[in-house]
């Protein structure tokens, strides 16, 4: 386990994001090798029985009008600030709509009102502050929502209102400092949440009683200081934890008790010099558990008696552990830079 590829812990989440784009890589496979030479001015478009799926990037010119048939619409890379309110009228079919790469500053109300049958929506890499408030409220059907890469530094829970199905939201990559209580209330369907690399200092405890199927969840490269005893209490089905790149110094005791199919757990990059007696009771038991591993290298261990929970639980998991020559005790003098297992064993 020691030989662990970093690159791995980023494969293992929502890498299925991208599946629509092959089918448009696979499309020009076809094309190239048919010999013919696509119009640099023309979008590509592709039809099947489900209906007509348009891809527009630079230099192509965006349509004035779409097929009715729309299914899948990606208008990428135009550096636009805004759009029309009515850009997406006549396709109420559309089920796919990505829009990242532009600049876009704000989105009307109205934007999409045309498309009730939207299932995902891609804003990554765009300017967006705020949402307007009632911009999904015919937008039930709506699965994915990507926000990834935006300036937003506040959200208000009105601006998701509408939202009934929703399964997987990116918020990562923007400047959010805090998150309003009851946020994701009404979030009972969503598995995967991504909060990572903002500048979140605190989360509120009840951040997570709404999605209790929540499977997937980032709160990497944040300014978290301290995880409590609450925000995880209601996640038995969660199986991948990254809490790495904070400023985490403390950790509740019965901060992982209730995580019962935790596979993976990341807290690697943090302020941690001890952990509370007890902490790891819940984790690593039955076969299954961090079945791909766990990571607390990169901490400032200070390897005393106070780690004695720690050290027999490494010492019983240590097949599941990555990074073990990075993870080394930070003190007492005797024994700093030692790695910590090898000092776990010798206890």
């Amino acid at each position: 386990m020691s030989s662990w590829n970093p690159e791995r812990k980023q494969s293992l989440v929502g890498w299925d994001s991208h599946l629509s784009r092959i089918f448009f890589l696979l499309l020009l496979f076809v094309v190239s090798a048919q010999g013919v030479t696509p119009n640099p001015e023309a979008c590509l478009v592709s039809s099947s029985v489900s209906g007509s799926s348009i891809s527009c990037q630079p230099p192509a010119q965006i349509p004035k009008s779409l097929p009715a048939d729309t299914i899948f619409l990606a208008v990428e890379f135009f550096n636009l600030t805004q759009l029309p309110a009515d850009f997406l009228q006549g396709i109420p079919n559309l089920q796919e709509l990505h829009l990242s790469t532009n600049r876009l500053e704000n989105l009307s109300p109205k934007f999409l009102l045309p498309v009730p049958q939207l299932k995902v929506l891609d804003l990554t890499h765009n300017s967006l502050t705020r949402l307007p408030p009632g911009l999904f409220r015919v937008s039930a059907a709506l699965c994915t929502l990507v926000l990834k890469e935006n300036q937003l530094k506040f959200l208000e829970a009105s601006w998701l209102h509408g939202l009934k199905a929703l399964q997987h939201l990116d918020l990562s990559e923007n400047q959010l400092q805090s998150l309003p209580p009851g946020l994701l209330e009404n979030f009972t369907n969503l598995l995967t949440l991504d909060l990572s690399n903002n500048q979140l200092q605190t989360l509120p405890p009840d951040l997570l009683r709404g999605p209790l199927n929540l499977e997937r969840l980032r709160l990497e490269g944040n300014r978290l200081q301290v995880l409590g005893e609450r925000l995880l209490a209601p996640q038995s089905k969660l199986r991948y934890l990254f809490l790495n790149d904070n400023r985490l110094a403390s950790v509740a005791a019965g901060a992982f008790r209730g995580l019962q199919k935790l596979d993976m757990l990341d807290l690697s990059n943090n302020l941690l010099t001890t952990v509370p007696t007890g902490l790891w009771t819940s984790l690593g038991k039955a076969a299954r558990n961090l079945k791909d591993g766990f990571d607390i290298s990169s901490n400032p261990w200070i390897c005393d008696q106070n780690l004695a929970d720690l050290y027999h639980w490494l010492v019983a998991n240590e097949d599941k552990m990555f990074f073990r020559n990075h993870t080394r005790c930070a003190g007492p003098e005797a024994l700093k830079g030692q790695m910590l297992l090898a000092v776990a064993g010798s206890h």
